[in-house]
């Protein structure tokens, strides 16, 4: 289980139930934690000695801080956390015991309860809470013990109801309370079932009841399907989504598999990582080229000052140059074989001014790109590319980027470039002045998806997101290549983890923001071609790379001396191997380099470790 799709996240658990250990490992895979620790002092040996089991846990990387001089502190320490943050307070159950100490009383406790409450509600930060949970022991006989238990109570209740996800830890198993299996399904509700791995797509969007448990058939017990809530007008997309994850053992399979082929030299080199994005999302050590390829491209634009420095206009002219099949990306979409559609998304409004755009735009264009996504599993598309042309986009992408991960806006966009290929400076400031503008505007606004969408992100970013959803819910894998696309990558990330595994980037092009969204989405890009043809260009000029990687990793036969060795055994256990005929010296030399035992070279990430279990609760 991972962080990905929420930004709150509260673990309970009885003593000794692993809950601490388990909320570590929400956290591994952050580059950076911070630890808020809110015991009090060790004066008591075995507690000094509990705490320094905690100390000893916590990798050197991470920063400590504590809160037990203060109980109030806490609250602060949360509010102030920025969005590139990642917190562990640990744990609740002590930060109550030293609100009720009386070094600390007189207090309104009512008051430093609902200012907690209210820091967790409106965190930038990832954040992880561990809690003891005390309502299932016996009635404390004391009155400190009663007044502890009480106030417990309702910090858990509160954190809890403000968090988006709950989960109760019991002998090291984690159990998840909030969101339930099927959240959102009101009675008589339906939902739509999510194809299996290599599973036909055909039909897959119909929709049938929500499974009740786990299906039994010829006496073996097969997964749960994942189920998307559905109500009136399309799905339930919402924080916490369970979608399908990738095979993770076909891509390893995969490039195991190509150090055995039969070529002169090392291999695809840089071009294995697409062996095994193609593997995982295929589900088959042996994929095949993508044949059915779609382009959307998305077309909305951005006013206010997101959008200085384009030309009025510009942007629609090159939407109809892409209907009529002219332009840069309708010629490579047809010299690859793809097809190309153009979307029409909402305009978003100044987001110097208020939002860009309101919450049912935000809800009919998340549900309007999911339904572009399923249109193309039911047609056959075996990937998606993205692409946009919206006047105003990257600046709605660094804004995206800054409020999701932290970053500083002209770090992040790009300079201006006119027409004539000179920068234009004044047209940057404006748009960076937009952003800045806009993120004051939110400062205490919440940063969920939805309201980064509304606040900051447009019609454009927003279908995008749907589509990245919709794709991952059918298993189709979606090609990246510029700030929309990213954008909506670290936008989906907060719904469903899931959809990122989903997302293959082409090319950064040298834009810092894709850059920079790449290394927080976990994506390397393939290619660094720097080339400024628009976003979508730069994927279709690399696609027929990717193709032959794909075809001579599926065509190539396996290596004689594989081969050979593989046939071989069984005739060495029961007779002596033959004498050739003529001497060795008199065949053609081999003047290829030993070949290295096990797979050569290889530029996929390692497996990421697995930290389930791993210590007793």
């Amino acid at each position: 289980m991972s962080l990905d799709g929420w930004n709150r996240v509260l673990v309970l658990g009885g003593i000794r139930s692993g809950k601490s250990e388990f909320a570590e490992s929400l956290v591994a895979d952050a580059t950076t934690v911070r630890y808020v620790a809110t015991a009090a002092g060790d004066e008591d040996a075995e507690w000094a000695a509990r705490l320094a089991a905690h100390r000893a846990r916590r990798p050197a990387a991470w920063s400590t801080e504590e809160t037990a001089s203060d109980p109030r502190r806490l609250a602060d320490v949360i509010a102030a956390a920025r969005p590139d943050e990642t917190l562990l307070v640990d744990d609740l159950g002590g930060w109550v015991t030293v609100l009720l100490d009386p070094a600390h009383q007189p207090a309104d406790d009512t008051v430093t309860i609902d200012e907690l409450v209210t820091a967790v509600r409106g965190c930038a930060a990832r954040l992880v809470l561990v809690s003891p949970e005390v309502g299932l022991s016996l009635v404390p006989t004391t009155p400190l013990g009663r007044a502890f238990t009480d106030a417990l109570g309702v910090v858990n209740r509160a954190v809890a109801d403000v968090c988006d996800a709950v989960l109760l830890v019991v002998a090291g198993q984690p159990c998840q309370l909030k969101p339930a299996a099927a959240p959102g399904l009101a009675a008589g509700a339906t939902t739509t079932a999510v194809a299996p791995a290599g599973a036909s797509t055909a039909g897959a969007g119909t929709t049938v009841p929500a499974q009740a448990g786990p299906a039994v058939g010829d006496g073996s017990v097969s997964a749960p399907t994942p189920v998307v809530p559905v109500a009136a007008g399309g799905p339930v997309i919402q924080p916490g989504m369970e979608l399908p994850m990738p095979d993770e053992y076909a891509g390893p399979q995969a490039v195991e598999r190509l150090a055995t082929l039969d070529v002169p030299g090392r291999g695809l080199g840089v071009l294995e990582q697409v062996v095994s994005f193609a593997a995982t999302t295929q589900g088959t050590p042996t994929p095949t080229p993508w044949q059915s390829v779609r382009v959307l491209l998305l077309h909305g634009d951005h006013e206010g000052g997101a959008a200085a420095g384009t030309r009025p206009g510009e942007s629609a002219r090159r939407a109809d140059q892409a209907r009529a099949g002219q332009g840069v990306l309708a010629r490579l979409a047809d010299h690859g074989g793809a097809s190309l559609q153009v979307v029409e998304a909402p305009t978003a409004a100044p987001i110097e001014h208020g939002p860009a755009l309101t919450a049912e735009q935000v809800e009919s264009a998340l549900r309007y790109g999911w339904r572009l996504a399923e249109e193309a599993a039911d047609a056959g598309v075996q990937l998606l590319v993205l692409a946009a042309c919206g006047a105003g986009t990257e600046a709605a992408a660094a804004a995206v980027l800054a409020a999701t991960a932290g970053a500083e806006a002209p770090a992040v966009l790009a300079r201006v470039v006119t027409e004539c290929g000179e920068f234009d400076d004044a047209a940057w400031m404006t748009r960076c002045a937009a952003i800045r503008d806009a993120l004051h505007r939110i400062r205490r606004s919440g940063r969920d998806a939805k309201d980064v969408l509304a606040q900051l992100g447009g019609g454009d970013i927003a279908v995008a997101t749907g589509v990245l959803l919709g794709a991952t819910a059918r298993r189709i894998p979606v090609l990246l290549d510029g700030p929309v696309g990213v954008a909506a990558g670290l936008v989906s990330r907060d719904l469903a983890g899931q959809a990122r595994h989903w997302c293959l980037l082409a090319d950064h092009g040298g834009h810092p923001a894709v850059q920079l969204a790449a290394d927080v989405l976990g994506l390397t890009p393939l290619a660094e071609l720097k080339l400024d043809l628009g976003e979508g260009a730069n994927a279709l000029t690399v696609l027929p790379l990717l193709r032959s990687a794909l075809t001579l990793a599926a065509a190539l036969p396996t290596r004689p001396d594989r081969a050979e060795g593989a046939d071989s055994g069984p005739q060495q256990a029961d007779e002596a191997p033959e004498v050739p005929a003529e001497p060795v010296e008199e065949s053609e030399p081999d003047f290829r380099e030993p070949e290295p035992e096990g797979p050569g070279p290889t530029s996929t990430e390692p497996a990421p470790a697995d930290h389930s279990g791993s210590r007793a609760g």
